[in-house]
């Protein structure tokens, strides 16, 4: 890390929130630009800065700060400068100047430690002393507490939360239990907490280490998609980690449940650990779905049987059997799950449904997890469609924990929902969804089981239908115009373990040949870039097509991917303007995808129907960037052509380059064509399940290039990672056990 020192000239940028500022440093010989998270910082100031070089494309070298010191002044002339620079509210030139006149060379240690003093100068009555003191303590303890923690490597972004937490306790908190940081600050985990306390001279045995470093192996075990670990395994992995006996973590995990903080509960006879939210969560589901499956429903009074068939009549379809007994359960109970893949036209039976619940006077609501499956679901059936997050009427904590309008107390005023793309939900989400459903509202869940299951905790859908709590109806028969296409098809055949038809003339689903990963990426860039824009003059590069890949590293992951994408369709021009942030460039009209849900990113609607403005991007959001404001250091991307988003440098780390994405984040999406790498890699990443979630997102297109070898593998590997979730136990146990009658 390289040091500088001046003073701060002029500050040019400063972000109120975040503390990110843009400064000019004089060092006596060259007038330096600096940027980073120092919310202190103000002009007059002397510093000794840490930090590394970095050259912006607009704006040259700069120079990014990691660690920031005052220098403050030590000649009376020098510190009536430093407080006539407007450090202080209250201070001025004139004020400043009569100070040093009253206390020369002590005046800093005055301010210090008896800023009571002040009372001596003429001028100076209650009011003012109690601003200055207010101003001169507020900024000395920002600035204390920064330097101490950015001693110990918490971020400047994360040093504001702390005080913003704790205020002026925020050394003392930290120094007492730096681990109470994980529960109390976002973005702060144990590593970070436990770097703190071992240079705090912590011992590794400590109670508040060993409880904290089980609450984090129990948080990474459930970021896989887990709602609880098994007893066995926390022991040994809190153990590996925190380098501790055994017995000490037993001993911590029945202390952190004797204080409420974890559960401990046996399932089919082992002991298994639960973070409090998923447990009760999975409880909330439990006893929501059933009461809503077992209601005694009143009969429509019509004939299903003639409004199927007049549905038909005046939409030109014609429903298979296991259709129509969708169709017909949806209407006789409380809770239907309908499941199928491409092409078994599970769209049309939603439309069937609404149509016949509306003609009977039945308002109908429909949701899905993600705004690009609402959309879809809006466009194919014709009536509006909300993400669940919207249909709940979402707000935020202050602590940005989501909260919802709509729950027991205040229910969704309506008769039947209809929940679309019913994989991607996670426990969280369907435990609010079902909290918001009255006693009497019919719920249809619709989804295909076999794609990838939700990016949070739990396996939801299929374990709903593995609980024989509700009727399940799964499609099988494609329908006549979906057979003609190849996508659909090899969809179903590599569900089946098959391998797929390949490279059939005039058809939609194409294979290249090719063992050589370097080849693989230039066949990947060239498709894009030319072959098939050449093949079909109707698809935009940027819009239409979108590579899918099976993971992040490596040369055929997204990363490099995006790189190398970014090159080609969007590079580097002089009056282009661009952004960089950490390992990132934005460039105006980049593809970029949110990675996060943000419940306060505020966006404004530019063209559509629906509300002018609102709050809420959410994961696997994709968008183009419209604009890079170089004084203000905001970015601003439209997403689905419709809502603007601007980003500050407090929300770039949520935004990455989406030429090519994760198949894991194109849930919920389809695009026109898809193109997808087959290599070998992690047999737990290379299987069916992540190749037919990929292969189905296409609408039009679909090309694989890899090797032969690759691709079989994936299409005859079912692997997968296990998910520990204790739903389907927990509904099937209360069925069993006479509870309730499952009907």
């Amino acid at each position: 890390m390289e040091e500088i020192s001046g003073l701060i000239e002029d500050l040019i940028y400063k972000n109120q929130d975040n503390g990110y500022v843009v400064a000019k440093l004089d060092n006596s010989k060259d007038s330096i630009t600096v940027v980073g998270y120092v919310p202190y910082l103000i002009e007059g100031q002397n510093v000794k800065l840490g930090g590394e070089w970095v050259k912006h494309p607009q704006f040259g070298t700069q120079f990014k700060i990691s660690t920031c010191e005052e220098i403050r002044p030590n000649t009376l002339s020098g510190i009536e400068k430093y407080l006539s620079s407007g450090i202080i509210m209250g201070i001025g030139p004139v004020t400043a100047k009569k100070i040093v006149g009253k206390f020369g060379e002590d005046t800093l240690t005055v301010l210090d430690k008896n800023i009571d003093r002040l009372r001596e100068i003429e001028g100076i009555g209650d009011k003012k002393i109690e601003t200055i003191k207010d101003s001169y303590s507020k900024q000395r303890e920002v600035q204390n507490i920064m330097i101490f923690l950015q001693t110990y490597g918490v971020t400047p972004t994360q040093c504001m939360k702390i005080y913003k937490r704790f205020s002026s306790q925020s050394i003392e908190v930290v120094k007492g239990n730096p681990y109470i940081l994980t529960e109390e600050i976002s973005g702060i985990g144990f590593k970070t907490a436990d770097k703190i306390a071992r240079n705090l001279g912590m011992e590794k045995d400590s109670p508040f280490r060993i409880q904290s470093g089980i609450k984090y192996v129990i948080n990474e075990f459930c970021s896989e998609g887990n709602t609880y670990m098994p007893m066995i395994n926390l022991v040994k992995e809190a153990s590996n980690i925190l380098n501790v006996s055994n017995e000490k973590i037993m001993e911590g995990i029945y202390n952190t449940a004797s204080e409420s903080k974890i559960i401990i509960e046996n399932i089919k006879d082992e002991n298994v650990v639960f973070n409090l939210p998923y447990y009760y969560c999975e409880l909330g589901i439990t006893k929501n779905l059933l009461n809503i499956a077992l209601v005694k429903y009143s009969d429509l009074n019509i004939s299903v049987e003639e409004e199927i068939q007049n549905f038909e009549k005046e939409n030109g379809v014609s429903f298979a059997p296991s259709q129509k007994e969708a169709i017909k359960g949806a209407l006789e109970n409380g809770v239907e799950v309908i499941t199928g893949g491409p092409g078994t036209g599970k769209t049309t039976i939603i439309k069937c449904i609404t149509h016949i619940f509306e003609k009977c006077g039945m308002r109908v609501i429909m949701g899905a997890p993600t705004g690009r499956a609402a959309k879809r679901m809006t466009e194919s059936t014709g009536r509006e469609a909300k993400t669940i997050h919207r249909l709940l009427e979402m707000g935020v904590k202050e602590d940005e924990l989501e909260i919802f309008s709509k729950d027991e107390d205040s229910p969704l005023d309506c008769d039947v929902v209809i929940i679309d793309e019913a994989s991607m939900i996670d426990v969280v989400l369907m435990n609010s969804l079902l909290k918001a459903i009255k006693h009497g509202t019919r719920l249809v869940i619709v989804g295909d089981v076999d794609q990838l299951p939700s990016v949070g905790p739990g396996n939801v859908l299929k374990d709903i239908i593995n609980s024989s709590c509700a009727p399940v109806i799964a499609l099988k028969e494609i329908f006549r115009q979906s057979k003609e296409s190849l996508i659909t098809l090899n969809a179903h055949k590599i569900n089946q373990g098959d391998m797929p038809l390949l490279n059939e003339k005039n058809k939609d689903f194409y294979f290249i040949n090719e063992e050589n990963p370097e080849m693989i990426l230039n066949i990947l860039l060239d498709l894009v870039n030319k072959r098939l824009p050449k093949f079909n003059s109707n698809w935009d590069r940027l819009k239409d097509m979108q590579i899918l890949s099976p993971m992040k590293k490596g040369n055929l992951g997204v990363v490099n991917l995006n790189l190398k994408l970014q090159e080609i369709l969007n590079p580097f021009k002089e009056n282009k303007p661009e952004k960089i942030y950490r390992d990132t460039i934005f460039r105006v009209g980049d593809k970029v995808m949110q990675i996060k849900n943000n419940y306060t990113l505020k966006w404004v609607r530019i063209s559509g129907f629906g509300e002018n403005e609102g709050v809420g991007v959410f994961n696997g959001d994709m968008g183009i960037v419209e604009y890079i404001d170089e004084d203000e250091g905001t970015l601003s991307v439209i997403y689905d052509e419709e809502r603007k988003v601007i980003y500050d440098n407090a929300t770039l780390d949520e935004l990455e380059l989406a030429y090519a994405i994760t198949i894991h984040k194109s849930q919920g999406s389809e695009f026109p064509v898809v193109i997808i790498p087959a290599f070998m890699g992690s047999p737990f990443l290379m299987n069916r399940n992540l190749l037919y979630t990929a292969i189905t997102r296409a609408k039009q297109f679909v090309v694989i290039v890899g090797s032969i070898k690759a691709l079989r593998f994936m299409v005859e590997n079912n692997r997968s990672f296990e998910r520990y979730s204790s739903l389907e136990w927990r509904i099937s146990s209360v069925i069993n056990s006479g509870m309730v009658s499952n009907k």
